[in-house]
């Protein structure tokens, strides 16, 4: 079998993540229980997950000349990703300041730093993404980039996914050139106003030809135009950081999907492996490596 070709166009940060029983009400100090600093971002999340489920993968982005960008690009380059599309420009990096409560639950601030520099494709853009089985696409780059690089997927003839997060209204000229749109059901409801997610699923398929809508602990539920919506469940496992098992999710989905896998049972290898996201620490670091999600599968 042909090893697939996934393309990231999108935000690389540096996790500051802390741990800590609860999360502080407004006003509140609560102890923590430990602190780390682990590569993330939902673009370079998505590269991490792809390149670790078996796909040759290839990230478009900005780090700054600080500290923080060299380590990030050092941690794509031993992820196996190829980094030629990663520009330094002068200045900081992006950064994610992230809590994590003792259900796994996070809340988290990003600080754009260099990620904000990247208002749209540049020369060179064209012929990392072109020849693809799918271009990976987030919301935390500013949106002029986002639309310009979803562009060029569709001109290339690159299946288009996006990640609409963080969730926001999303313009027509870059809903014309998605192909997949890929929201959990948060960013499902604010997008569309319908809180039941086979509405939202109803009302996304107005807008684009297919929507992978994930549920969380409740699974994940698939639609295509003019077809029974698909409805598959998550693995029940203690969680201890959910961080990352969007980002792992729609990575694994793309490239089974890359392999010819039918929607359903790429459902299923992307559920085991963002089971096996949640109950690590961290964001890429937490993700499964291809060989763990088949054997999660055979079991």
């Amino acid at each position: 079998m042909r090893t697939p070709r996934v393309a990231v166009f999108g935000s690389v940060n540096m996790d500051l993540v802390a741990y800590t029983d609860r999360v502080p009400a407004s006003g509140e100090t609560v102890m923590g229980t430990d602190l780390r600093q682990v590569p993330g971002g939902k673009g370079a999340n998505q590269a991490v997950a792809a390149a670790r489920a078996g796909a040759d993968t290839v990230f478009l982005g900005a780090v700054g000349d600080d500290p923080f960008g060299a380590a990030l690009r050092d941690n794509l380059t031993d992820c196996g990703i190829d980094i030629r599309g990663v520009r330094t420009v002068p200045g900081v990096s992006g950064v994610a300041h992230i809590v994590v409560d003792a259900q796994g639950s996070n809340s988290i601030i990003v600080i754009p730093g260099a990620n904000g520099s990247v208002t749209s494709t540049v020369e060179g853009d064209a012929a990392l993404i072109g020849g693809a089985d799918a271009l990976l696409l987030q919301l935390e780059l500013p949106m002029e980039a986002v639309v310009a690089a979803a562009r060029t997927g569709k001109e290339l003839g690159v299946p288009v996914y996006l990640t609409p997060a963080p969730a926001c209204e999303l313009p027509a000229e870059l809903l014309e050139n998605v192909d997949v749109l890929v929201p959990n059901e948060h960013e499902a409801a604010a997008i569309t106003g319908r809180q039941d997610p086979e509405q939202a699923l109803t009302a996304l398929l107005e807008s684009v030809p297919e929507v992978l809508l994930t549920l969380g602990g409740e699974g994940s539920l698939h639609g295509l135009r003019g077809a029974e919506p698909v409805r598959v469940s998550s693995r029940r496992v203690k969680a201890v950081d959910t961080t990352a098992a969007g980002d792992t999710f729609c990575g694994s989905f793309a490239v089974a999907r890359a392999e010819g896998q039918p929607p359903k049972d790429a459902m299923r290898f992307a559920a085991a492996a963002a089971s096996l996201t949640v109950q690590r620490h961290g964001a890429s670091s937490s993700m499964p490596h291809r060989h763990e999600v088949d054997a999660l599968l055979t079991d």
